[in-house]
């Protein structure tokens, strides 16, 4: 796995300039990436949902429409939750991306080989699944593009992001959901939406 994208250094590359952007991830890894680089109200890290982060990010993307929303998982989520693509695909939301960081491990569990590493194509199931956008970025040359995707496409958006698998240190999100909603919802409803 040597010479791949340090998935923590994409993550803050990717939300460089965020502005207004909502950001959710999976549990584990790029839930602690999104800890170590914003503590933004927009930001809405999963805790023990595995699978549920890319239809989480679907929710939010038709509830707030003229918002960006963009969903950071890792490959072992991604497999869980395939039939994600499809609905995502069939739902269409212009403003949702899903960037996979991809190394190819059950990061939580022990860093067993997921099955992106015996070759199962993830693009390749979001375009057969409908995407109208895909991509596989294995270079930072790269990231500058799909920065200004994320801001910018039409999408649903899929990009894989093929990273290294690192020993980061761990910055643990918020854990509490009543918090976390509370406070994203006065962020795009006002103070006078929160209620418990």
């Amino acid at each position: 796995m040597s010479g791949l994208l340090d998935r923590r250094a994409v993550m803050g590359r990717l939300l460089e300039d965020r502005g207004e952007m909502i950001v959710t991830t999976g549990l584990g890894a790029t839930a602690w990436d999104l800890a170590s680089l914003s503590d933004s109200p927009l930001d809405f890290p999963l805790w023990g949902a595995m699978g549920g982060a890319a239809m989480f990010g679907l929710g939010l993307a038709l509830a707030q429409p003229e918002r960006r929303v963009v969903v950071f998982t890792g490959d072992g989520e991604a497999l869980m939750g395939m039939g994600a693509f499809s609905t995502i695909a069939v739902a269409a939301p212009g403003n949702l991306s899903v960037v996979v960081m991809d190394n190819e491990r059950y990061g939580e569990t022990g860093s067993q080989r997921t099955h992106t590493a015996s070759g199962v194509d993830l693009e390749a199931v979001a375009r057969a699944c409908g995407f109208p956008h895909t991509l596989t970025v294995t270079a930072e040359d790269q990231l500058d593009g799909l920065r200004g995707d994320l801001h910018t496409l039409d999408g649903p958006l899929l990009a894989v992001v093929k990273v290294a698998l690192t020993p980061d240190p761990m910055t643990l999100p918020p854990r509490d959901g009543t918090y976390l909603k509370n406070r994203m919802r006065a962020a795009l409803l006002g103070p006078e939406a929160i209620f418990v």
